[in-house]
């Protein structure tokens, strides 16, 4: 029997999600290129593939018809980061949003930047 097509994403597709994200609609060959310049070497064949199962799971989306096709991503990193931590911390911390913020910041000190930012968001939840 077959197993079922995972829906999370897998490091190497998270990878190529990163590229889109930050480049927007582009062809595979260009995916590649960027991912090559950030010192992953994948054959073209490796990344078509990713790409496939990105657009099967719903993560891309081929635009137009003529070759070369090309891809964009369909779901925001703000939507599948969200997706990601929620699922961390139901799966390992039983839904205790308390104990993933002990475990983030219980072992080391927080630096000026990081406070700040934490403030920031807790004055935003206030509101």
């Amino acid at each position: 029997m077959a197993r079922p097509k995972a829906k999370e994403l897998t490091e190497r597709e998270l990878e190529v999600m990163h590229v889109f994200w930050a480049e927007g609609e582009m062809a595979i060959s260009e995916a590649r290129e960027h991912l090559l310049q950030a010192g992953r070497k994948l054959a073209y064949t490796t990344v078509a593939t990713l790409v496939r199962i990105l657009c099967d799971k719903g993560f891309l989306e081929q635009k137009g018809s003529e070759r070369p096709f090309r891809y964009l991503p369909i779901r925001t990193f703000e939507e599948v980061s969200g997706s990601i931590v929620s699922d961390l911390v139901h799966r390992l911390f039983g839904g205790s949003r308390d104990q993933l913020l002990v475990q983030l910041f219980g072992g080391k000190k927080l630096t000026a930047k990081e406070r700040s930012l934490l403030e920031q968001v807790l004055r935003d939840q206030d509101k």
